[in-house]
């Protein structure tokens, strides 16, 4: 059983047993892995709050031959992220990141630049006035990173460069579709304006550094995330919740997070 060691970031953590945890993480030399951590949620657990998610860490690994579950033995926080756990709209984008990173990336596939985007989107959300457009851009940056990058360059389905009319959207074609083409999609085409159009392809294209400047607004913003937000459905295979899921809670559950977090 030889130890593995990892800098890794939290992706999910869920109960296991009446004392463990199961960890889903996002490791830089190893990919997206899942781990036991033994007596986690005890109350004097060694592990504290170190595999909450959002956290980067440094793990020490156990791996049995066999088992696709490491063993958790040590964990060092880098960075807690704490902040993000302390306001909903933040806490929203933050799991819409880590969820989409756990439903679109295999399990033993490393990608230090994959890595290194999700640690960079994570820390720009504690700076950001706009967490859910941060959300959105981290996400088409991915789908590009993971080679689901959406086309908007010519016809997703049928390679025609010059389109007339609105542009559309098909989350199965993975891109703009032509007017005929939108016709014979299964499923609902997105309709662009082309200032959608325009915003989505500065984020395909800027670099990162860049990407961070870009705002959307009214119809852009509904139009590129209802684009984003099937397309990422049909690559990840399920719904998975919204990035402002959280903040559109009622008042009163809002409340009770609060209560709950305050006698924590």
């Amino acid at each position: 059983m030889p130890l593995v060691k990892a800098t890794a970031i939290i992706l999910q953590s869920r109960r296991w047993g009446d004392a463990d945890r199961i960890v889903t993480c996002y490791a830089k030399t190893l990919g997206k892995i899942r781990g036991v951590a033994r007596g986690a949620r005890r109350q004097k657990s060694r592990f504290g709050a170190a595999l909450e998610p959002f956290t980067v860490c440094r793990l020490d690994l156990f791996e049995k031959t066999g088992d696709s579950l490491f063993r958790i033995s040590h964990v060092d926080v880098v960075s807690s992220c704490h902040s993000l756990r302390e306001d909903l709209g933040l806490m929203a984008a933050a799991a819409r990141m880590v969820n989409v990173v756990a439903a679109v990336t295999p399990d033993g596939d490393p990608d230090p630049v994959l890595f290194e985007t999700l640690e960079q989107g994570l820390a720009s959300l504690c700076q950001s006035e706009d967490p859910a457009c941060t959300a959105l851009l981290f996400q088409i940056r991915l789908l590009g990173l993971t080679g689901f990058r959406p086309q908007t360059d010519h016809c997703a389905a049928c390679g025609k460069t010059r389109m007339a009319g609105a542009p559309q959207f098909s989350p199965l074609a993975g891109g703009l579709v032509c007017i005929p083409c939108a016709a014979r999609q299964h499923t609902r085409c997105v309709a662009l304006s082309q200032g959608s159009l325009a915003f989505l392809q500065q984020a395909i294209r800027l670099a990162p550094h860049l990407v961070t400047r870009l705002r959307a607004a009214g119809q852009v913003r509904e139009e590129v995330e209802a684009a984003i937000e099937r397309y990422v459905t049909v690559v990840s295979g399920r719904r998975l919740p919204p990035a402002d899921f959280l903040s559109r809670a009622p008042q009163r559950v809002q409340e009770a997070v609060s209560s709950v977090r305050g006698r924590l």
